[in-house]
C-alpha cells in the first residue's frame, strides 16, 4: 500500500512539473491554434483540387430531357417552322475534353506548390507562436522569480524586525530608527503584493494565449533554460523557401497562360429519343457525336498585359527577398551584441551582490551590538535589493533575446 502510494505521488508530481513546463504551453499552442488547422486543412484541399484536375480528364456523363409543345389556336402561336410545334427528348451524354499531358501536370504543379506554400506557412505559423508563447512564458517566470526573492527579502526583515524591536526597546536605538525600519519593511510587502497579483496576470495571459482553460490558481512555473540553437543557412531556412515558392508559383502562372492559347479541343456523343412528333416520333431514336475545336485567334493583348503583372509581381518578390536577407542578418548581429553584453552585465552585477551580501552579514552583526546606524543598515538593504532585482531583469533580458535568435532556427 505504502509503495502504491509513493508510485502514485511520483507520477502526479512528474505531470505537474510537465504542466508547468514551457514544452508543456508550446505543445498545446500548437494543438489549439485555428490558423495552423487552416493551413493544414488548406493543404489537404489542393490535394482534393489536383484529384479535381484529374477527374475532368475522364468522361463526364449527363442525362438531358427537353419536353416542349408550342400550340397553335386558330391562328395565333410560334412559328410552326421555328418551334416545330413540340418536342421531346431525352439523351445521354457524353464529354470528354482533349488535354495535353503538358497542360494537365501545369495545372496540378500548381496546386502542389500552393500545397507546399500551405505547408510552410504551417512552420511559419508555427514560428510565430512559440516566439510569442515562449516570449509570455519569460515574462510569467520573470515575475516569478521576483516575487521569489521578495519573499525571501520579507523573511530577512522579518528577522531584522525582531531584533531591532528588542534593541529599540533596549534604548540601544531610537524610535525614529526603529520606524523608518518599520516603513521600509512595509513598502517591501507592499511590492510583494504587486507581484502576486502581476504573476497571477501574467500566467492567466499565458494560458489564453495557449488557448487553455485554467482558472485553478497560478502554478510554480520551471526555469525554461533557454540556450542558444545552431542557425541554419537562411537560404535553407522556411522564411527563405516561401520567396523560392512565390517563385515558382510565378513560373507556373506564366505557363498557365500560355496555356490559354492554346487550341482546345473537345469531343462529345449522345444518344436517346428526339423527336418534334410531326412524322413517325417511334422512329426517331438515335446518336450524334462530333468534335468542337476552339482556336484563340485575337483578345486585345491579354497575354501580354498578364505577363507584365507577373514581372511586377516578380520584381515585389526580388525586393521583398532582398530586403528579407539584409534585415535578417542585421537583427542577428543587434541580437548578438546585446546577448553579449547582458550576460557580461549580469556577471558584475552577480559579483556586486556577493559584495552586498557580504556586507549585510557584517551589518547584521554590528546592528546587533548597536554599533552601526539603522539609516547605513537600510542604505545596505536597499542596494541589495536593486542588485537582485537588477540581475533577475537582465536574465529575462536574456532569454528574451536568446528567443528572438531561435526564432530564425528553421
Amino acid at each position: 500500500m505504502k509503495g502504491f502510494l509513493f508510485l502514485f505521488l511520483l507520477i502526479v508530481t512528474k505531470v505537474s512539473a510537465q504542466q508547468n513546463g514551457l514544452a508543456y504551453y508550446l505543445a498545446n499552442a500548437v494543438k489549439n491554434s485555428p490558423l495552423i488547422k487552416d493551413f493544414q486543412n488548406q493543404v489537404l484541399g489542393f490535394s482534393i483540387d489536383s484529384q479535381l484536375v484529374r477527374a475532368n480528364l475522364r468522361p463526364q456523363v449527363s442525362a438531358n430531357s427537353n419536353n416542349m409543345y408550342a400550340p397553335v389556336i386558330n391562328g395565333y402561336g410560334y412559328d410552326e417552322i421555328i418551334t416545330n410545334k413540340a418536342q421531346v427528348s431525352g439523351l445521354v451524354a457524353v464529354n470528354k475534353a482533349i488535354i495535353s499531358r503538358r497542360n494537365v501536370n501545369t495545372q496540378i504543379a500548381g496546386f502542389q506548390i500552393q500545397s507546399q506554400s500551405a505547408a510552410n506557412n504551417i512552420k511559419l505559423s508555427e514560428q510565430d507562436l512559440k516566439r510569442s508563447i515562449t516570449d509570455q512564458y519569460i515574462n510569467a517566470f520573470g515575475d516569478l522569480l521576483q516575487l521569489q526573492y521578495n519573499r525571501e527579502i520579507n523573511d530577512l526583515l522579518a528577522r531584522e524586525d525582531t531584533l531591532l524591536k528588542k534593541l529599540t526597546q533596549g534604548n540601544v536605538f531610537k524610535q525614529s530608527d526603529y520606524l523608518s525600519f518599520t516603513v521600509t519593511r512595509q513598502q517591501q510587502l507592499l511590492t510583494t503584493s504587486e507581484l502576486e497579483v502581476q504573476y497571477a496576470s501574467d500566467y492567466a495571459l499565458l494560458n489564453y494565449l495557449a488557448g487553455i482553460q485554467d482558472t485553478t490558481t497560478p502554478q510554480q512555473l520551471e526555469d525554461p533554460k533557454l540556450s542558444l540553437n545552431t542557425l541554419p543557412d537562411y537560404t535553407t531556412s522556411a522564411f527563405y523557401r516561401q520567396y523560392i515558392l512565390d517563385s515558382l508559383k510565378i513560373r507556373n502562372d506564366r505557363a498557365l497562360v500560355d496555356l490559354n492559347y492554346k487550341p482546345k479541343i473537345n469531343s462529345f456523343a449522345d444518344a436517346g429519343y428526339n423527336s418534334s412528333l410531326n412524322y413517325m416520333p417511334y422512329k426517331n431514336w438515335g446518336a450524334s457525336f462530333g468534335v468542337s475545336l476552339t482556336v484563340p485567334i485575337y483578345d486585345g493583348h491579354q497575354r501580354k498585359l498578364q505577363y507584365q503583372k507577373l514581372n511586377l509581381a516578380e520584381q515585389t518578390r526580388q525586393a521583398q527577398r532582398d530586403f528579407f536577407v539584409n534585415q535578417r542578418q542585421q537583427q542577428l548581429f543587434q541580437l548578438m551584441q546585446q546577448l553579449r553584453s547582458i550576460e557580461k552585465l549580469i556577471s558584475n552585477i552577480n559579483q556586486q551582490i556577493r559584495y552586498t551580501d557580504t556586507l549585510i552579514k557584517v551589518n547584521e552583526k554590528l546592528l546587533g551590538t548597536g554599533d552601526i546606524r539603522v539609516t547605513d543598515f537600510i542604505l545596505a538593504l536597499t542596494n541589495y535589493f536593486n542588485a537582485r532585482n537588477l540581475v533577475t531583469q537582465n536574465y529575462i533580458n536574456r532569454m528574451k533575446i536568446i528567443n528572438q535568435i531561435n526564432y530564425w532556427n528553421r
